[in-house]
């Protein structure tokens, strides 16, 4: 082995090691910089080399553990040759996305800086996670750092792709790379022979702070899907705008236009929702013409640097399956009575689910009452908007839960299974006219929503078209 170092202003020295003894160390004059060269690694151990696998497969390995060294430490310049031909040439980068950009590409321009949050004590958690739309379901790249050190920890993995739950397709593995920051003296780090494996002594502070990250970062809609290039946002110099009232103060409720109640009688609060919105958007929304309505299923909105496209179905899915959860957590909902009872007949299968799930749709706000064999009449239920057909959406909900789908037998139980395939049944679906009270209604409440970007199946609500998009479209820049 023969090392040859540098600082800055110091005298280069370079030391040469034959299988563990120093043959020699003279001062040898050099940038700055560190080069390493090991060869011959078991010509006085010829019996360990019999453990190799192929030169290919240890030539991939190697190459892992300095592509580890190179996210660590993406301030640092590294060069990986093999047999004559350059693996790894890496400059000095100021941020980690350079240095991501350097080593995948593309993948680079998907990822968005994590939002920043705290856990107990001294933990804090940054870096960066995938944009749900460009999860993949094999190859995501998965990268853990506690103080600096990589480390492989599954249960962590899980504690992320937990936090991207209703956010991206079942099965698909969103990339992330994830520096954990916490008090050296709370984390053992030779736990396992090959460093490899870490313990923290306050576990639950690790995992809260990094899911309550990923979760604050899927909530902006620089997680959501841009139309074009959308570029890199970089960390550490800002991912946000300032935000501001998206129109000024809504129009006076006309009594003859149906509103959509969505679950909560009445208009969301202006000053809740304008909170929200300096929240996620990147910029302030226009005060001009507010909200149109394109081919009656998307709904744009105009900000400062672009527009807002909305599938108004996904939209509404979203904001039903929050005010489900929530209704469930609150131990229950508002009921409508119907004023003619509908009388449902289901199959074996179908009835004996709806004898079982009864209290949860009670809870939901269906009411049913028993009528004769695998019979019962409906008398009220949810009106989560006035176009909502109680009828149509209980048995579609009840053939979904019996019969199973991705979307409800991805849930992780039955209150869950419930709200995904009620806000699937029953938001309003593309092709239906909204009035102007109708959109602001619903764009007020999807941003009420902890994760206004993304619908229950994983499919995105909003996509983003810049200004600088269209600039580029039209040969402007």
């Amino acid at each position: 082995m023969e090392l040859h170092t540098a600082t800055a202003g110091g005298e280069g020295v370079r030391i040469r090691v034959d299988y563990g003894r120093v043959r020699s160390s003279d001062e040898v004059p050099r940038r700055r910089g560190t080069t390493v060269s090991v060869k011959g690694l078991f010509h006085d151990l010829p019996a360990r080399a019999k453990f190799l696998r192929t030169a290919g497969a240890e030539t991939r390995v190697a190459s892992e553990a300095v592509l580890l060294l190179a996210l660590a430490n993406p301030g640092v310049g590294l060069k990986l040759e093999s047999n004559g031909r350059t693996l790894l040439d890496l400059g000095p980068d100021e941020v980690w996305t350079d240095r991501i950009e350097a080593i995948w590409g593309d993948l680079a321009e998907t990822l968005v800086p994590l939002a920043a949050a705290g856990g107990a004590g001294d933990v804090s958690v940054s870096g960066l996670v995938q944009r749900p739309d460009a999860a993949r379901p094999r190859g995501g790249r998965r990268y853990l750092f506690v103080n600096g050190r990589p480390f492989r920890d599954p249960g962590l993995h899980r504690i992320i792709d937990e936090a991207f739950r209703t956010t991206v397709v079942e099965g698909m593995r969103p990339s992330f790379f994830v520096r954990i920051a916490a008090d050296p003296s709370g984390v053992d780090v030779n736990v396992h022979p090959a460093k490899t494996e870490v313990r923290f002594r306050d576990r639950t502070a690790i995992e809260g702070a990094l899911q309550g990250a990923v979760r604050a970062t899927l909530a902006g809609l620089a997680s959501t899907r841009p139309i074009g290039r959308a570029g890199r946002v970089v960390p550490d110099r800002g991912a946000g705008g300032s935000g501001s009232r998206p129109g000024g103060p809504p129009e006076p409720l006309e009594s003859d236009v149906p509103q959509l109640a969505l679950f909560v009688p009445g208009r969301t609060d202006r000053g809740d929702v304008d909170g929200r919105l300096a929240e996620v958007l990147d910029g302030p929304v226009f005060s001009g013409p507010e909200l149109w309505q394109l081919h009656d299923r998307y709904i744009m909105a105009a900000t400062r640097d672009g527009l807002l496209i909305i599938d108004q179905h996904s939209a509404h899915e979203r904001v039903i399956y929050e005010e489900i959860m929530g209704r469930f957590e609150a131990g229950g909902g508002t009921a409508q009575a119907l004023l003619f009872p509908v009388t449902l007949r289901f199959s074996p299968a179908e009835a004996a689910a709806v004898e079982e799930l009864s209290g949860l749709l009670a809870r939901l706000g269906f009411e049913l009452e028993p009528f004769g064999e695998r019979t019962f009449l409906v008398r009220a239920s949810p009106q989560p908007h006035p176009r909502f057909d109680a009828e149509r959406c209980l048995r579609e909900m009840i053939h979904e839960l019996t019969e199973g789908s991705p979307l409800v037998d991805s849930a992780r139980n039955q209150h869950e299974r419930i709200a995904k395939s009620m806000a699937c049944k029953g938001a309003i679906k593309a092709g239906e006219r909204l009035s102007p009270d109708e959109m602001r209604e619903l764009f007020d409440r999807l941003f009420a929503t902890e994760l206004p970007g993304h619908d229950v199946h994983g499919r995105p609500t909003i996509l983003r078209l810049t200004v600088d998009e269209l600039d580029r479209r039209f040969g402007r820049s």
